[in-house]
């Protein structure tokens, strides 16, 4: 099994062999380098991309600051959903953290896949399911758990990004200060 076809059955769900040739004659290779921008805020987001490797930080501008709302990691799906599915002004600025290489697909493909790919809407839907699944697991997160707790979590399901993302950016991913994440991570992981 290829990675794609295992990133494609472990987002999309199961799909045959051919369905998945299909759907990866529709993305290409594309890099990025350090620094360089996927969208920018205010922008129109007209691609839909697999990272293969580096890290990609999701950002807002809000009350004079900078906020993010993620770091995507290799084998993650990133895009910026109001702007790529909804062709609204990105709200989001996605920026590489290091050299990125990407699968991507733009927008005019994405609408060609339900020609091609006839179960493709049914696939969509799962994603779509999916993505807010995540998203319902983060704000409950938010909302019902300690900072301990939010760390503990993020800390299990995204250990590497802890020694490869500046901690101000994670801190602001948990909603939190830099300086209770360094107190929290010290003193848990100073436990380990």
């Amino acid at each position: 099994m290829t990675e794609f076809e295992r990133i494609v059955k472990a987002n999309f769900g199961e799909l045959k062999r051919e369905e998945i040739d299909i759907l990866r004659s529709f993305f290409y290779h594309d890099r990025m380098e350090k620094n360089d921008f996927f969208i920018q805020t205010g922008k129109y987001c007209r691609k839909l991309s697999l990272v293969k490797s580096g890290l990609l930080r999701i950002y807002r501008h809000s009350d004079g600051k900078e906020v993010t709302q993620w770091i995507s990691s290799p084998n993650q799906f990133v895009t910026e959903i109001s702007s790529f599915f909804f062709n609204e002004p990105s709200r989001l600025s996605i920026q590489a953290l290091t050299d990125v290489e990407l699968l991507t697909i733009n927008r005019k493909n994405y609408e060609q896949l339900n020609e091609k790919l006839p179960i493709w809407k049914e696939v969509e839907t799962q994603f779509m399911a999916k993505c807010f699944a995540i998203l319902e697991d983060r704000v409950f997160s938010h909302l019902s758990m300690s900072t301990e707790e939010r760390f503990d979590l993020f800390f299990h399901q995204n250990r590497e990004l802890l020694n490869l993302v500046p901690l101000q950016y994670i801190a602001s991913i948990l909603g939190m200060t830099p300086e209770t994440l360094s107190r929290i991570r010290k003193k848990r992981i100073g436990n380990s």
